[in-house]
């Protein structure tokens, strides 16, 4: 070989070895990567105990657990360290953590574990991985793992946010569904033991205080109102059950004795137009009585314009009565008329006559042959008899209509 040729072959080496030191190094690097994941497969389960036993050591929630949920949690664990293991080995293919974590434990694992105690089991399957890295990474290949490490951390965060959305908007669905059904059911008179029960699923308390609640429900997302009423019923203190149905927005409010009071803490969402409750009942079942004259006041609505707003649907048994609302007409029997009656003759006969001389003492006075302060005495007895003052205007219109209908009942038991 010449000296040039030897010049020439000289000159190509540097090249050459340059070209063969970079494959070395990428050899070296895939060696370094392929001993590293074959180390993490090895080592798979005995990372899973170290990361239990470290949950069992540290997580007090974690060790109050029945067992069924520690096995789960357990699968858990070993299925991330294997999805770690397989997005190790090929860190630039898309996967699915979600998928691969949180697949192997039951939807209900959702309700047994919060946000935060997934957390706190993702960090410490994580810490426990990060101890052993130096163990588990071949020679030269610890920098790569504690750095796949750390953006498989960031990843998994991710897709326990993303699993609890989910959960979070199946169950809100299926809430929102389930506590429809409640609703209806209140309202159509159709209310039984299983909807109480659906309703404790719902994290109805069963208050001794019930109140239907019923007014137009707005234009728009029924979502949207639904949310607006529970913060109301928030700042109220009040326990609620509500949907729209139709037109109508219904609210079932528990955790107050004064339904006038629960209907103006929730009256902001509905729209405009009357507002009525119903009277305050015992317990869920209960509830179909006061939806029923919460549903009866709100037709009769129209016949007293310048009804409150809200209003009770007991203040509107004359509207109620006169629309044909039989449970109205009872009540204005039973609590007005057939009291009276008992108390004597003189009450009724005197409130009669007070009411057909256009609420005057005198001209009662003198149509009874009696002095007026009788008259004033028969009538504050009036009041305490039935609750209605005949002084004032409005209850002397329930009243006369109470007096129309129980002379009503009494001829038709007599005919």
């Amino acid at each position: 070989m010449s000296d040039a040729d030897d010049g020439a072959s000289a000159g190509a080496t540097p090249d050459e070895n340059a070209g063969n030191t970079g494959n070395a190094g990428n050899t070296d690097s895939a060696v370094a990567h392929a001993a590293t994941v074959r180390r993490l497969e090895q080592s798979s389960g005995k990372l899973a105990a170290a990361a239990i036993t470290r949950m069992d050591e540290q997580l007090s929630w974690y060790r109050a657990m029945p067992p069924e949920n520690r096995s789960w949690i357990g699968l858990v664990a070993q299925a991330g360290i294997a999805a770690f293991t397989e997005w190790f080995r090929h860190p630039d293919t898309p996967q699915a953590i979600s998928t691969d974590v949180f697949g192997t434990a039951p939807r209900e694992l959702t309700r047994a574990i919060t946000l935060r105690q997934t957390v706190e089991m993702v960090r410490t399957t994580i810490e426990v991985m990060e101890t052993a890295v130096d163990e588990l990474a071949a020679p030269g290949g610890a920098a790569a793992l504690r750095n796949a490490l750390l953006v498989y951390a960031r990843e998994i965060a991710f897709a326990t946010a993303q699993v609890y959305a989910q959960a979070a908007e199946a169950r809100g669905a299926w809430d929102a569904r389930l506590e429809s059904l409640v609703v209806n059911a209140v309202v159509s008179g159709e209310a039984d033991e299983s909807d109480v029960s659906r309703a404790a699923a719902l994290g109805w308390k069963a208050p001794e205080h019930v109140t239907v609640v019923l007014g137009n429900a707005p234009n728009g997302d029924s979502e949207l109102t639904v949310e607006a009423i529970r913060r109301a019923a928030r700042y109220a203190k009040l326990q609620v059950l509500t949907g729209v149905l139709g037109k109508r927005l219904v609210v079932i409010a528990g955790g107050s004795d004064d339904p006038l009071h629960a209907a103006k803490g929730l009256i902001g969402p509905f729209a405009s137009g009357p507002v009525v409750a119903g009277p305050v009942v015992g317990d869920l079942l209960a509830a179909t009585r006061s939806a029923q004259a919460a549903a009866a006041g709100l037709r009769a609505c129209a016949a007293w314009p310048d009804a409150p707003r809200p209003v009770l649907a007991d203040d509107l048994l004359p509207e109620r009565a006169m629309a044909g609302d039989p449970a109205a007409r009872a009540l204005l029997v039973e609590e007005i008329y057939k009291p009276l009656r008992e108390a004597g003759s003189a009450l009724l006969e005197t409130l009669s006559v007070y009411l057909e001389q256009a609420s005057s003492l005198e001209g009662a006075a003198r149509m009874l042959f009696v002095h007026p302060n009788t008259v004033r005495y028969r009538l504050r007895r009036v009041t305490d008899v039935t609750g209605w003052p005949p002084s004032d205007v409005r209850s002397a219109f329930t009243l006369r209509i109470a007096l129309m209908l129980g002379r009503l009942e009494e001829e038709d038991h007599h005919s």
